[in-house]
């Protein structure tokens, strides 16, 4: 139900789009210390050195050229051997499931000046997650839902794993798995490239949704996808090692029934030693296990629990960048990892050692965003927080020792989001700055002491050119049991006080994303065919109970068992007050989203229709059993326990009660929420008489992006429909 989870899973493409909100274009990859890091730029590897940033070329166009050939690779992303001598390339590229983390890998040979393609006797653009050992000598991949490795010397492949198809993944994860855990590489090397980790995901018993594409053949053709609805067991998930040397292979005794548990993170911490993270079905009970490879036995070395969910992923990380890994973030030569977790009330780091001994490092009442590094020279562990304005986002330290104060790193005097990329041991980073009136700007500091590396780019030089007119403003409002709510809106460019506007929200309001954030582009509308702020149209949006902002853990978990209900409740509430200004008209009040968007603008409709009066849903949920199993039961339960929460959450429960105006909008080859909801919904709008207008998009997905013309289309469709029966302007 979501942006691009749904589209935020649409938020987050708009930051993507727009504003770089959460991390970094540029692809950064750091070589073992902290003073070389090398990037893409120009199709060219390029290398840098701190503190001076001096450039060099580490490997250009021409050596990236195949022999025969007289073009050059596409570099998509690349990877460097720890000795420097090997380059593994990734380039041709296809798409699986929402990234293109399928393709072909060529390795440059430094020293002979060679460079020759991986895999060259498997299927081309067929390799997964291709990665050079920890000796550079070998290099693993995933093929066909098997796992390979290939000598790196003679270019000979060993094929691991024989019993891989598309129901039985080795190596790699299921739809589920990479859409709800971002888990999407499934393999790692030992620490001394000896043996091979890797999941097996058994999607044997998961039933097949079919997708229908009719536009492509004179006869329509079915494409199955292995999907677990709510309510239906999960895809057993179970963790192999192999002994590289023998190919043995040994299968971890993970306690628990495998159908009825994930294991979303798994690392080594020694050649001997594995941590494996494992959450129960209803992922309100996490344990990590500590594995020792030679004698295979068990210890669980840390448990958790919690009355609603425990999360695995941060809203704040990336998690939808190509090379996104859950790692443990090991201190104190590996004896210890760093953990989060909210059981105070808010999420905090915690230092764990190897027999579970743990101990709080930060304190306080905030949240710890997401960690960002630590210098354990000087004792310092730093993170993203903002205990003051959940809007926005900063620079904060703290002692590792768990003994220091909270201390604010981030220079005062710019207000808006703050984000940094740190090097491996927190010498240096990236700083990113910007809010609602400055685009994203950057500069490289050195730390402790937050000093500028080059004053002529720093962003004190440059901000000035970065700036834009101020149009948005943020604003709070207080629902009636006390709750109060983070807003931002942009009023028409000729506002006059004493006429009535047409109010037109965007929403999300499920626990997968927020809207509310002072970064620049945020309150852009992409599907708006114009301007509506010249149009005369007040723009708003307003983060509900639920939403994964930092307000603590009880702000956040409120919404367990209460998706289309709470947020919903919540969202009316406010729209009723914002209908009471003066400078509102009640009766042109519009609400649109997509996915888990496109859901609360249905219920806002069905469920508030003396508020709402138009409504624009795109790829939403119209009934909560039709959705994936992790992401519902997470937030949900399971029906066979609380179905009449589910039942009261849908918004076909309430599609009766449309009084207004709906445009529901939905790609016939939607992977993630499936087009059934469309067909749902409809027959139950028939079944009560209901008029509404509805577009399909055949053979598009959840992101609806796919064909010739469909942007162009989309963005008409929505705009014409809005301005004729939501009308822009003053009265």
């Amino acid at each position: 139900m979501k942006i691009i989870k749904n589209l935020l899973k649409f938020s987050v493409l708009i930051c993507l789009l727009f504003c770089l909100k959460e991390g970094f274009s540029q692809n950064i990859i750091w070589h073992h210390n902290d003073l070389n890091y090398f990037k893409l730029e120009e199709n060219q590897i390029i290398r840098y050195e701190l503190p001076g940033n001096e450039r060099e070329v580490f490997l250009n166009s021409e050596k990236l050229t195949p022999l025969g050939s007289n073009v050059s690779l596409t570099v998509r992303d690349f990877a460097i051997s720890k000795d420097e001598n090997s380059i593994l390339i990734y380039t041709n590229t296809k798409k699986v499931w929402r990234l293109d983390t399928q393709g072909d890998y060529w390795i440059y040979d430094v020293g002979n000046d060679l460079l020759r393609k991986i895999g060259e006797s498997l299927p081309e653009s067929s390799l997964r997650f291709a990665k050079i050992d920890p000796t550079s000598k070998n290099i693993a991949y995933v093929s066909g839902s098997n796992l390979y490795y290939e000598s790196i010397s003679d270019g000979k492949i060993t094929q691991l794993t024989h019993d891989g198809n598309r129901k039985l993944i080795n190596g790699t994860f299921d739809w589920a798995y990479e859409e709800e855990f971002a888990c999407r590489d499934g393999f790692q090397w030992s620490p001394d490239g000896k043996l091979i980790s890797f999941w097996q995901i058994n999607a044997e018993k998961i039933r097949d949704f079919y997708m229908v594409n009719n536009t492509d053949s004179v006869y329509s053709q079915v494409i199955p996808v292995e999907y677990p609805k709510v309510g239906y067991s999960p895809s057993p998930a179970k963790i192999g090692v192999i002994d590289l040397e023998s190919e043995k292979l040994d299968w971890l005794p993970i306690p628990g029934d495998p159908a009825q548990h994930y294991l979303p993170r798994m690392e080594w911490n020694s050649a001997n030693t594995l941590l494996v993270q494992q959450l129960n079905r209803k992922q309100n009970e996490s344990k990590i296990f500590k594995i020792s490879i030679p004698d295979l036995s068990v210890v669980t070395i840390h448990k958790e629990t919690d009355p609603a969910w425990i999360d695995v992923l941060s809203s704040w990380d990336n998690v939808y960048g190509l090379t996104f890994r859950h790692e443990f973030k090991w201190i104190n030569k590996g004896k210890e990892f760093l953990w989060m977790s909210e059981k105070d009330g808010w999420k905090h780091i915690y230092r764990i050692d190897m027999d579970g001994k743990e101990k709080l490092i930060t304190k306080g009442a905030f949240d710890v965003m997401n960690l960002l590094g630590v210098d354990q020279e000087e004792n310092w562990i730093y993170f993203h927080a903002s205990p003051e304005n959940a809007t926005q986002k900063y620079l904060y330290r703290t002692r590792i020792d768990g003994k220091g104060k909270l201390e604010k790193v981030t220079p005062e005097g710019l207000e808006g989001l703050h984000h940094y990329e740190f090097s491996p041991n927190a010498a240096y980073a990236i700083h990113q700055f910007q809010n609602n009136y400055t685009q994203p700007i950057r500069e490289w500091i050195s730390l402790p002491k937050h000093e500028v590396l080059n004053q002529k780019e720093s962003i004190s030089q440059n901000i000035a050119s970065k700036q834009h007119e101020k149009k948005v403003e943020f604003f709070q409002i207080s629902i009636d049991d006390k709750v109060t709510m983070d807003g931002w809106m942009v009023k028409p460019n000729d506002f006059d006080k004493s006429k009535k506007y047409p109010v037109v929200f965007y929403v999300y309001t499920e626990p997968w994303g927020a809207n509310v954030k002072d970064g620049f582009g945020s309150s852009n509308n992409r599907l708006y065919d114009g301007d509506m702020a010249e149009d005369g149209y007040i723009y708003i949006s307003i983060d509900n109970r639920g939403t994964p902002v930092p307000k603590g853990r009880e702000w956040r978990k409120s919404i367990y068992r209460k998706v289309g209900q709470l947020n919903i409740s919540d969202q009316a509430a406010a729209a009723k007050q914002i209908a009471e200004w003066d400078f509102v008209d009640p009766d042109r009040i519009a609400v649109w989203g997509w996915s888990g968007g496109g859901s609360a603008t249905l219920n806002l409709l069905f469920q508030y229709p003396e508020i709402y009066k138009t409504g624009i849903a795109i790829a939403a949920v119209a009934d909560q059993l039709t959705y994936d199993n992790i992401y519902q039961e997470r937030y949900m339960g399971l029906p066979q326990e609380n179905l009449q929460d589910f039942i009261d959450g849908s918004p076909v429960t309430h599609a009766r009660n449309l009084k207004g105006n709906l445009l529901y909008i939905h790609g016939t080859g939607d992977d993630n929420v499936h087009y059934a909801n469309a067909d749902i919904l409809v027959n139950e709008l028939i079944k009560h008489g209901k008029l509404f207008q509805i577009m399909p998009y055949p053979n598009r997905s959840h992101s609806i992006s796919e064909g010739s013309g469909t942007t162009a289309h989309l963005r008409k469709l929505f705009t014409d429909y809005l301005k004729k029966h939501c009308p822009p302007g003053g009265i």
